[in-house]
């Protein structure tokens, strides 16, 4: 362990992909919260899977694919809110809709730019050493800005997570607190891809969240729960990626799978013993 963590401040790119990882596992289970609560937990795959036909377009067009994936990501956000709200398709439906749809777009481009499908596997399952001091930047900007939107909407989102009715008779502007909240988680969501990738970006804003909810505290404690045990997996499965040189997305949610399962049986102890 301790050679483990001499390496880490020894090489710039390990470096780069700790700090990465651990500002992620901040912000994803901070937006998982809100969407486990309001039962949109499968919005985090829909814009992943969004997020990679931005990247494909990107290749495409031969522009950074992180601009792409923001800018994909951002509009088709808008768009499932919209019908959302609209009532006219049910949510379900329109995550699906939009997934379905964009992963056959980003197939298609990518089989019509002649990349190699190689070259998206990073995308597809997360590979924190290819992390760059921008894409750093970018998570830290995102990461500050994230803090102060809580900080500054905690009430009313608070509230449109119980019901968006008592939201709208207490005040909140659900719109536009609505819009704001859908677009920084698919902001998270498409700066999140190169740590994680997009089958597995839903499993790293959901699992830690639920393993919080099993001990049933109070909102503001279950969200510092969830961001303890997305940390815990992400330094547990960074670690043990970088020893036995697995794939750093696939140890990081198998490590909180791992956590949730123990959650599960700690959670199950305690309510006995009450």
């Amino acid at each position: 362990m301790y050679m483990l963590i001499q390496d880490l401040f020894q090489y710039d790119f390990l470096a780069r992909a700790f700090s990465a990882g651990l500002v992620i596992s901040v912000l994803a289970p901070a937006v998982g919260m809100f969407l486990v609560v309001r039962r949109l937990s499968f919005l985090a795959d829909t814009l992943a899977h969004v997020s990679l036909l931005g990247v494909a377009g990107s290749i495409f067009f031969g522009v950074s694919p992180a601009v792409g994936a923001v800018a994909v990501s951002l509009l088709a956000a808008l768009g499932v809110d919209r019908l959302r709200l609209s009532g006219r398709v049910m949510t379900e439906a329109v995550l699906v809709l939009f997934l379905s749809v964009s992963l056959a777009a980003a197939v298609v481009i990518v089989s019509l730019s002649g990349v190699s499908n190689v070259n998206l596997m990073s995308y597809l399952f997360g590979s924190l050493a290819t992390v760059s001091e921008a894409e750093l930047l970018f998570l830290a900007g995102l990461a500050v800005a994230a803090l102060l939107f809580f900080f500054r909407f905690y009430r009313p989102l608070f509230l449109l997570s119980l019901d968006e009715d008592l939201a709208k008779v207490s005040g909140v502007r659900v719109g536009l607190v609505n819009t704001a909240f859908v677009g920084l988680t698919a902001l998270t969501a498409a700066a999140s891809l190169q740590i994680v990738g997009v089958l597995l970006l839903g499993a790293l804003m959901v699992i830690p969240v639920l393993s919080a909810l099993q001990f049933g505290r109070g909102f503001r404690t279950t969200i510092l729960l969830s961001i303890g045990f997305s940390i815990t997996a992400f330094l547990i499965g960074f670690f043990l990626s970088y020893a036995f040189n697995l794939p750093s997305g696939g140890t990081i949610v198998l490590s909180a799978g791992a956590l949730f399962v123990a959650a599960l049986a700690i959670g199950k102890l305690f309510r006995i013993l009450r």
